[in-house]
């Protein structure tokens, strides 16, 4: 069922969030609060012209904008080329799908979760980069890809649930990546502290 990767995925996000992340931490409250609203606007929807359009992933979308004209001017530039980089692969794929749907060769959320993940750890060092060119790039190419078929018979929904599914494994992805990539001195941190003790204690 669309959508169900995307719910399972916000509600732990916020629980772990709200119940078990530092709450001195500055990032606590507003991504509580995105992930919320994100759930919230996830059943509506509206029409531009002959286009239907997710509130969700407009607001995705938004949110990842006001985020990235807060960073420098050269940083916004390679966000932009990186972005449109994510796009255009983004198209690529839905249009072979359609063309050549014979290499689809398992589950396309997770396909698209580890080919899109991997090309954002190719471009981005840092998660906040990752995540931003990946919910932009992709949001970009379905307003792309939905005017594309905008000329054939068959509709397309721009930030639909089977877009939320594959933008939340992608987060996932991600943020599993980042953790696997700091593993190295988290571990060295707590290692220190039990050295310390032991030191304190002989």
């Amino acid at each position: 069922m669309e959508g169900t990767m995307f719910y399972w995925i916000c509600w732990s996000f916020w629980v772990f969030l709200t119940f078990v992340q530092n709450k001195k931490s500055p990032y606590r409250l507003k991504l509580s609060a995105i992930i919320l609203i994100l759930l919230y606007l996830s059943n509506f929807h509206f029409k531009a012209g002959s286009f239907e359009i997710r509130a969700s992933g407009v607001f995705l979308l938004m949110t990842s904008y006001f985020f990235l004209i807060k960073e420098k001017r050269g940083a916004i530039i390679y966000y932009f080329i990186c972005s449109l980089i994510v796009s255009i692969a983004y198209v690529t794929f839905h249009l072979f799908e359609i063309f050549d749907p014979i290499w689809i060769i398992f589950k396309k959320e997770w396909m698209m979760g580890i080919v899109f993940g991997y090309l954002a750890i190719l471009l981005q060092k840092t998660l906040k980069g990752r995540l931003l060119i990946i919910i932009i790039g992709t949001m970009q190419g379905e307003f792309l890809y939905a005017f594309i078929l905008n000329k054939f018979p068959f509709p397309y929904p721009i930030g639909a649930f089977e877009y939320l599914d594959v933008c939340a494994l992608l987060v996932v992805l991600l943020v599993g990546w980042s953790f696997l990539e700091n593993a190295g001195s988290i571990f060295q941190s707590h290692f220190h502290f039990f050295e310390k003790g032991k030191q304190k204690s002989t």
